[in-house]
């Protein structure tokens, strides 16, 4: 078993921001009591970046986000991006892509 795992992380929206910089410590706390390090890749996909670019990640954003061991996403959603978007467009394509439901 590996000791080095890469951790995809998507902070989101909202609470999202607040709660994965919290989780981050908590596994780097876990990382400094046992034998394993993390590797952390932050993607800035969210509502936010919706109103931006007009898409909730790039076009390769699949791809990009597969490259790992696992994917930390906090909280997805605004009052003023209607919901099917956030879903179609980011949570249900990652749900699908690597059979989390």
């Amino acid at each position: 078993m590996p000791n080095k795992y890469t951790i995809n992380i998507i902070p989101g929206d909202g609470i999202g921001k607040e709660v994965v910089p919290v989780s981050l410590k908590v596994l780097e706390k876990l990382s400094e009591k046992f034998d394993f390090q993390f590797k952390f890749k932050f993607f800035d996909y969210s509502c936010d970046y919706y109103l931006k670019h007009g898409a909730m990640m790039d076009k390769d954003g699949m791809k990009k986000l597969a490259d790992c061991d696992a994917i930390l996403l906090g909280a997805v959603g605004m009052p003023n991006v209607p919901d099917h978007i956030s879903l179609w467009g980011l949570l249900i394509p990652i749900r699908r892509a690597f059979d989390q439901y």
